[in-house]
């Protein structure tokens, strides 16, 4: 720690507490200086934030099940590998606010960026912040076969019958789930995100950006 840091200066973890408190209780002197942990939100993320955080992952869901409907012609199997595949969707949500955002610092606050935080207590109880990286490595893998079940399954589809319909759908779907997706996480949601510190997604982004501008120089 460097040790001309104001140490009356909030840490994640009391900002956190504070957010549970009347907003009375939660305010900070205006002369208090900025730390690291100010680069997390010190207010209640509006509702429209939080919906901006999420649109990016409800598009891919609604273009996922899109693919099964434009590319199956059986009316049975369509609709059920659809709705299999949306029902998948809604439970990775559920999922991730079940067994991941009970160790994060801002569980059962409004200052999640995502809204997941004050969600999260209807699927589970706090559990300890330390183990945030080691649950966030154990069941993100849960909700992978999102982002690759609809390229295969429309490359497939397309193989056996062209459709510009189905074309333009997985286009559009991996444009969003791969380019616009992570960029909107990495820049908005997560930047703002308590965890980012600690958070696989993120160190493994840091790292590929410093191996980026290396080879660049």
């Amino acid at each position: 720690m460097n040790p001309d840091t104001d140490t009356s200066a909030p840490t994640v973890q009391e900002k956190a507490a504070a957010a549970r408190q009347p907003a009375s209780r939660s305010a900070a002197p205006a002369s208090q200086p900025a730390t690291q942990a100010e680069t997390c939100p010190t207010q209640p993320i509006p509702l429209r934030k939080e919906l901006i955080d999420n649109l990016p992952y409800a598009a891919m869901i609604l273009l996922g099940t899109a693919v099964f409907l434009a590319g199956l012609d059986h009316a049975l199997w369509r609709w059920l590998l659809a709705g299999l595949y949306f029902a998948y969707g809604l439970a990775g949500a559920i999922w991730v606010m079940a067994f991941v955002c009970p160790y994060c610092h801002f569980y059962d606050t409004r200052l999640c960026p995502c809204g997941y935080g004050r969600i999260s207590p209807k699927f589970g109880t706090k559990k300890p912040d330390k183990s945030f990286a080691k649950q966030f490595k154990k069941h993100i893998p849960v909700i992978v076969p999102l982002w690759i079940i609809p390229p295969i399954a429309g490359g497939i589809l397309l193989y056996l019958e062209f459709s510009i319909a189905l074309l333009i759908l997985l286009g559009v779907f991996i444009l969003n789930s791969f380019v616009i997706l992570p960029q909107v996480s990495k820049r908005y949601g997560c930047a703002h995100c308590p965890q980012k510190d600690e958070c696989p997604w993120m160190t493994r982004s840091r790292l590929f950006a410093k191996r980026q501008a290396a080879t660049d120089d």
